[in-house]
């Protein structure tokens, strides 16, 4: 048996589902596979995300909401590598995910690319997008 190998993303406001439902919206062939709260025994706020399973464009993610306090967030160091097939995917993925984000590097021609933009969502997650 071979070892699956899973993006996870761990949430500190309380916004996994909210990103989750976002990203879902955002990508063909993604849905929701599973969501497991947290009940009002704990440890966390009741109805926070434990444990959810997605799939964006078909590949398989993890979410959750941590109720322990981390001092680090998300890094663009680690970013999500989306390959558009056209440009209105691309503007359009762009302009969603840079909304009340940041962006690291505007939509361009870089070079190694014909059009490339790099953002960061809303809820902290880096993004590249590249026009193939």
């Amino acid at each position: 048996m071979e070892n699956q190998i899973t993006t996870f993303l761990t949430f500190q406001e309380n916004n996994a589902e909210e990103a989750m439902n976002f990203y879902v919206g955002l990508f063909d062939n993604s849905r929701i596979n599973e969501v497991k709260r947290y009940g009002k025994d704990g440890p966390a706020k009741e109805g926070t995300v434990m444990i959810a399973r997605f799939e964006l464009n078909g590949r398989p993610f993890i979410c959750s909401d941590s109720y322990v306090r981390h001092a680090w967030t998300f890094s663009p160091a680690i970013s999500l590598y989306v390959s558009c097939r056209t440009d209105e995917e691309l503007e359009n993925l762009f302009r969603q995910l840079s909304e009340n984000g940041k962006v690291y590097m505007p939509l361009d021609h870089y070079g190694f690319s014909r059009k490339f933009g790099w953002v960061e969502d809303r809820f902290g997650v880096s993004w590249q997008l590249d026009l193939q």
